[in-house]
């Protein structure tokens, strides 16, 4: 458990204290329950809002977990727990991750699933944010280049553009942040440390998800974007994968639309790989790869979203995929040269404005 200089979250208090009086009343009418969004946390009602991104709708279905039925007994019993060990953070001011809660009783919660599962539950229940849970994700995601800040136990970090450090967990205050490149993927993040990207193009931050982000990039995206409103670009494959990245990044997704205030950055934009990149730089077709009938189906799931009717660029590049069925890797830029990422195709998109 990590120690954090900062005050219990009255927020918590107050509207577990209101939970507290509604359950209360419940069971003096004889029915013991509380209420969670129907489909445990992860298949939300939500609604976009161009300004935010999908967010859970304030009326949306729930379920109730009562103590007395056996289908949920077990479930009632590990969201008290769980509530019971928030509690004692929150009074404390300590935080735990969701590693750290798991294994207090891995037997009884029988895996991690479980658990990031109920944390998400209550968090949507609760209507507050897992930060005030006092609850931590572990980080997966890296962060480098001009960039310095202070974690929650005091000490200061000064990143560097040559290496990168874990995406910190919580921070308290953050300096000489000019503008963020979001990477998709590690291996084109480690490719542009080693070619000294973020000094030649200083001052830059880099920050990778390794994937699909985890919680901890996201907050430190927005947190980013709320402090100093510096322009924020993504560098992504040209596939539906790689778009489906960008829109949890910009967007949001339905599992954490709950906490989309605290996610989403509307104002990221798409710097590449695009699509119609491919064809104006003349990157040769052996290089690109067939779309799969899974990539078919993802690519107009996310040209069904109602967020793409508002970037009618971003529909047209991504009509460009589905008429030419396929798609490129940021690596097949190396054929045209080995530095060409770091050297050409980024330091030119950002000084002419090649996004969208």
């Amino acid at each position: 458990m990590a120690f954090a200089p900062m005050g219990p979250e009255a927020s918590f208090f107050e509207v577990l204290d209101q939970h507290r009086a509604s359950l209360l009343a419940t069971l003096r009418r004889g029915v013991a329950g509380v209420g969670e969004p129907a489909g445990g946390g992860t298949h939300l009602a939500s609604r976009f809002e161009d300004s935010v991104g999908l967010q859970m709708v304030s009326h949306c279905t729930t379920r109730k977990i009562k103590s007395d039925s056996p289908k949920s007994v077990k479930n009632f019993a590990l969201i008290l727990k769980i509530l019971s060990m928030i509690y004692k953070l929150v009074q404390s001011n300590t935080y735990a991750t969701k590693r750290d809660i798991y294994y207090t009783d891995s037997q009884l919660f029988g895996n991690q699933t479980v658990v990031d599962n109920l944390i998400n539950d209550i968090s949507c229940m609760l209507k507050v944010s897992r930060r005030c849970l006092h609850i931590l994700s572990t980080s997966k995601g890296l962060i480098a280049g001009n960039l310095r800040y202070i974690k929650e136990d005091g000490t200061k970090v000064s990143c560097s553009c040559a290496t990168a450090v874990a995406v910190p967990s919580n921070i308290q205050g953050i300096r000489n942040a000019k503008f963020l490149l979001i990477v998709e993927k590690d291996a084109t993040f480690q490719r542009l440390l080693d070619d000294n990207f973020c000094s030649k193009i200083s001052p830059c931050i880099m920050v990778t998800g390794k994937g699909v982000p985890d919680l901890n990039t996201r907050l430190l995206v927005k947190k980013l974007w709320d402090t100093f409103h510096i322009p924020i670009f993504t560098l992504v494959d040209a596939d539906p994968h790689g778009i489906e990245i960008m829109c949890i990044y910009k967007y949001g997704s339905m599992s954490m639309s709950f906490e989309a205030h605290n996610l989403t950055v509307p104002a990221i934009r798409w710097l590449g790989l695009l699509p119609s990149d491919i064809k104006r730089l003349n990157i040769p077709k052996d290089t690109l790869i067939p779309l799969t009938k899974r990539d078919q189906m993802k690519l107009d799931s996310i040209l069904k979203r109602p967020y793409v009717t508002c970037q009618p660029f971003w529909r047209k590049e991504m009509e460009i995929m589905a008429d030419s069925k396929m798609k490129a890797e940021i690596q097949a830029l190396t054929f045209l040269s080995s530095d060409y990422l770091s050297r050409v195709y980024l330091p030119n998109k950002l000084k002419f404005g090649g996004w969208i």
